[in-house]
């Protein structure tokens, strides 16, 4: 009964007839539990371990069991101080698994799963949006059903026109209900005079934003807008994303007509390049090279251009630029 203390039988039966014959030899206590005087010395210096055998004040090269009321509590409780500590270090060394466990999954994920990633929470998800908007090449499509003043910045410096000086594609797909707000129809136009594509429509299922047709951000929870995001770049989701645009861009309602465009708006520094290098007789594949863009960057750059200022051929488009002082 005494072995969760450490007492085993054998420890228990020397203790015991010392506590029975105080001024007992130790061969004379081998005699009383019938054990090797070895062992019972050996079993003597685990009693002194335990504190159960200990120095006599008045004699001092004597020895005496303590009484058990006082030895075998005190034990209880140092022992007790023991599995209480072992304890506070197992449940610190479960947290540590469970961190190690989470950290592996999300490793696992990573691996298995590299198409899907699972922003928690919304200031994870708006600093990933914002990472993605920054290495956008070609085109960024959203439905924003949320109003107004909850879905579009306010800074002068907004993403949307940075993106659009980049000479990214926008096309964008607001509520119906922001017409109402003069804010918002002065962002909208200033995005139009950009070149960036606005329309509205009574509903919108949830918020989708896609970058480069390739990448499809959808909300976690579409009615908790504060649970996150999860990006998605399987072609499949994506496909189904872009279909889900077509569906709702269609039938929406255009803001603007393109003649209310802004021709004169200031080039972006890309596009005053591409014409500089353009007018000097470089092809695409120079001037992707030259710029470090792909060529369908380029192209892109020029078709837009080409469209902007009506030009049917680089020497239209030549033309046109000069009589604006572009080149």
């Amino acid at each position: 009964m005494l072995e969760p203390l450490g007492v085993d039988e054998a420890t228990f039966a020397v203790y015991h007839a010392l506590l029975s014959h105080p001024d007992s030899t130790p061969e004379q206590i081998a005699a009383l539990v019938d054990r090797p005087t070895s062992e019972v010395l050996e079993l003597m210096d685990k009693l002194r371990r335990l504190e159960l055998l200990v120095p006599t004040w008045t004699n001092p090269d004597g020895e005496h069991a303590v009484h058990p009321r006082v030895g075998l509590t005190g034990l209880a409780e140092r022992r007790r101080t023991e599995l209480n500590k072992a304890l506070g270090e197992l449940r610190e060394a479960e947290a540590s698994a469970e961190v190690i466990a989470e950290q592996y999954n999300e490793l696992l994920t990573s691996r298995s799963s590299g198409d899907v990633e699972v922003l928690r929470g919304r200031a994870n998800a708006s600093r990933r949006i914002e990472e993605l908007a920054m290495k956008a090449k070609e085109t960024f499509w959203g439905l924003i059903p949320a109003h107004f003043d909850d879905s579009v910045p306010k800074s002068e410096r907004s993403p949307d026109f940075e993106l659009l000086e980049r000479g990214i594609k926008l096309r964008t797909l607001y509520l119906q209900s922001m017409t109402a707000s003069k804010p918002a129809v002065e962002y909208v136009s200033t995005m139009h005079r950009l070149g960036g594509e606005v329309r509205v429509t009574p509903t919108l299922p949830m918020r989708l934003l896609i970058f480069d047709q390739e990448i499809a951000v959808m909300p976690m929870d579409p009615e908790n807008p504060t649970a996150g995001a999860v990006i998605h770049r399987t072609p499949a989701v994506v496909s189904v994303a872009l279909a889900l645009f077509d569906a709702y861009w269609s039938r929406a309602t255009e803001l603007f007509d393109a003649d209310d465009r802004d021709d004169e708006t200031p080039l972006t520094p890309h596009e005053s390049e591409v014409l500089r290098l353009l007018a000097g007789g470089a092809k695409d594949e120079q001037v992707a090279r030259l710029l470090g863009i792909s060529l369908r960057t380029a192209r892109r750059i020029t078709a837009n251009l080409s469209e902007r200022l009506d030009a049917a051929s680089r020497f239209e488009l030549g033309v046109a630029a000069a009589k604006r002082g572009w080149v």
